[in-house]
């Protein structure tokens, strides 16, 4: 995986996990929700890109 892959989704991650800190903040019900799968989508892909690594060398 590469660098660029891995800094893209950690900001996804950042970027939904804020969305989701500001829909509690303002009480907000559809950004808290819409903020929860695009934040979980961000971490797991971290994990296979790694493996994927692995698995070259």
């Amino acid at each position: 995986m590469s660098l660029r892959w891995e800094i893209d989704n950690k900001v996804q991650a950042f970027k939904r996990w804020a969305r989701q800190r500001l829909g509690r903040a303002t009480g907000d019900q559809r950004h808290q929700v819409a903020g929860k799968p695009d934040r979980v989508v961000g971490h797991l892909k971290q994990p296979g890109g790694k493996a994927d690594d692995a698995s070259k060398h």
